[in-house]
């Protein structure tokens, strides 16, 4: 049982619950402080997170980051993670293509995020995409049927839940971008005022 942030980042690097680490750069911790009112929690690190150790830093993290700036959250007074703790993916050429990780990988990280929870104590927690809404709440959950919601996961903690930043990239429509990015940030407006209240 890990006493702090920096002690769940250590035990975590000899981490071998599923198979993900034997392909995978490192495992990536969360970033942030204990204490933080309020926790991110996305789907799994992508290829700059397993390459750099940090979540939320390659153009999906960047995107988080205007649209924070947009909404009123500070990241600093955030603790930002991921569900699952190493990057799944397959080659393709020289690249690396982001996989879903499967129930498999995300039950195996559960203890991870659970504790890291557990030390943060926030007051709201935010998951982005389906796959985080999934480990928070401990079941296959659609994105559709929780997002605009409040709920209450099994340890107490409220959560809501949007999409990952990456869906937003994804798009290529236009006016559905705008439309998206527009979503996106009234979701975080609700955030940032849930946490203000």
């Amino acid at each position: 049982q890990c006493d702090s942030l920096a002690e769940l980042a250590r035990a975590l690097t000899s981490c071998v619950n599923c198979d993900l680490w034997r392909h995978a750069t490192q495992a990536v911790p969360g970033e942030g402080a204990e204490g933080a009112r309020l926790v991110f929690v996305g789907e799994q690190p992508g290829d700059e997170e397993d390459l750099s150790g940090r979540p939320f830093v390659g153009r999906a993290g960047r995107l988080l980051d205007t649209a924070f700036e947009r909404a009123g959250i500070e990241r600093a007074d955030c603790y930002v993670t991921n569900a699952v703790k190493h990057f799944r993916f397959e080659p393709r050429g020289k690249r690396r293509i982001h996989k879903k990780p499967g129930a498999r990988e995300i039950a195996a990280c559960n203890g991870w995020l659970a504790r890291e929870l557990e030390l943060v104590r926030p007051r709201l927690v935010v998951a982005l995409g389906a796959s985080a809404a999934t480990a928070l709440l401990g079941r296959a959950t659609a994105l559709k049927d929780v997002r605009g919601q409040t709920l209450t996961l099994a340890n107490g903690l409220k959560m809501r839940a949007t999409v990952h930043p990456s869906f937003l990239l994804r798009l290529t429509d236009e006016a559905s971008k705008r439309r998206e990015w527009r979503i996106f940030l009234a979701d975080l407006r609700e955030v940032a005022a849930f946490v203000e209240a």
